[in-house]
């Protein structure tokens, strides 16, 4: 794998194919989902997107063809911040594809609302996400899509050789490199899933805590991106580092390995989009509401996994 059509550089990612079909479903925004100043967590929205694949495969046959999958990378481009109240609709599509990994884009927008504790009007909300998924057999090994899956997803795009490489730098630098000392985060029995891996919103919680100390990273458009390098299961240890840069907090998550030496679980960086990126995710607000105004929603397959 060495080539990915991902957008390393920053650019927007890519829209949706034009008539090409999607799934949609729709969520309330939950106070567990936000922090002190209401705006959705970057935890939260990996659990949309984990809620939404979920409905989307239960939806179809592939619950029974093709069950089972792993997230390598998720990129969140938040465009517009989603807070509580709000309704989050979700609308799920495959951006690229090979035949055994593909690229699911998730576009969530949110409408928002106003009660006693969040009474001032608030933009639409607008996050566009992009998910690296492989495609694995019950013994959690990479495997060929089916041959109906293969065909039902490939009609959404036109790219159908996407390759892998990894956007975020893999290799932490030594300690004395880090921008702060080195600290732990505890995890708890609750951040595992029942096949005993952490779940993908539990590594970004840890993001999360990070970024209380680099609020200016977040404070408008801003693209978050997390490589999923080795698996975290209960009892691990986990470290933190990190490498503070003008426009960019990068993380890695350090375990030990067999003989107690640091390897890297997990990448992560969160980058503060420039104007001229902002002005061309404006493009995409502005085009996202056009196309829900002509009925976008409405050409909605609710049968169609994506």
């Amino acid at each position: 794998m060495t080539r990915d059509n991902s957008q390393a550089t920053g650019a927007a990612l890519p829209d949706r194919k034009d008539g090409a079909r999607f799934f949609e479903a729709t969520y309330r925004v939950r106070t567990g989902d936000v922090d002190q100043d209401m705006r959705v967590r970057l935890d939260a929205v990996a659990r949309y997107l984990q809620d939404v694949a979920n409905d989307n495969i239960e939806a179809t046959e592939l619950g029974d063809s093709d069950p089972f999958w792993i997230v390598r990378r998720t990129v969140v481009d938040v465009i517009k911040p989603i807070s509580w109240p709000a309704t989050v609709t979700a609308q799920r599509w495959c951006g690229s594809l090979s035949t055994r990994w593909t690229n699911m884009r998730v576009r969530l927008t949110a409408e928002h609302q106003t009660n006693r504790f969040n009474p001032e009007p608030r933009e639409s909300g607008l996050i566009e996400t992009e998910a690296f998924w492989i495609n694995v057999n019950d013994q959690g090994m990479p495997s060929r899509i089916s041959d109906d899956a293969f065909e039902l997803l490939s009609s959404m795009t036109d790219e159908h050789r996407l390759r892998w490489k990894s956007l975020n730098p893999e290799k932490a630098p030594d300690a004395e490199g880090a921008s702060a000392d080195d600290r732990e985060h505890v995890l708890r029995s609750t951040d595992f899933d029942p096949f005993k891996h952490l779940n993908n919103a539990a590594y970004l919680e840890a993001v999360e805590d990070e970024l209380v100390d680099h609020l200016d990273l977040i404070d408008g458009p801003h693209r978050l991106v997390i490589e999923y390098l080795r698996p975290i299961v209960p009892g691990t240890p986990i470290t933190l580092r990190r490498v503070r840069e003008p426009e960019r907090l990068l993380l890695w998550m350090l375990i030990p390995d067999d003989d107690g030496e640091d390897q890297v679980a997990a990448t992560v960086s969160v980058t503060k989009r420039s104007a001229d990126q902002a002005a061309g995710d404006q493009e995409t607000v502005d085009q996202a509401v056009v196309d829900r105004e002509a009925g976008d929603r409405a050409a909605a397959d609710r049968s169609v996994t994506a």
